[in-house]
């Protein structure tokens, strides 16, 4: 599958992969860092998750115009 339902594929799988290896290799952090984000204000959880999307975005528009990291 190419294209860009085969990256967003891929995409989402590997983020899968990712955190389902954090989540299984440090649970306990996983907690406090759940425990952490309860006590941030709901303005500042807004901002990273704005920061992240940002970078998201920013790392899929770099690697598909980058010719070393086609995925055609």
């Amino acid at each position: 599958m190419t294209g860009f339902l085969g990256a967003l594929l891929l995409g989402q799988g590997l983020c899968l992969v990712i955190e389902g290896a954090a989540i299984m290799a440090l649970p306990r952090r996983l907690e406090d860092l759940l425990e952490f984000l309860a006590r941030t204000p709901v303005e500042t959880r807004r901002r990273i998750g704005l920061g992240m999307v940002a970078a998201g975005v920013a790392i899929v528009w770099l690697v598909r115009r980058a010719p070393a990291f086609t995925l055609d």
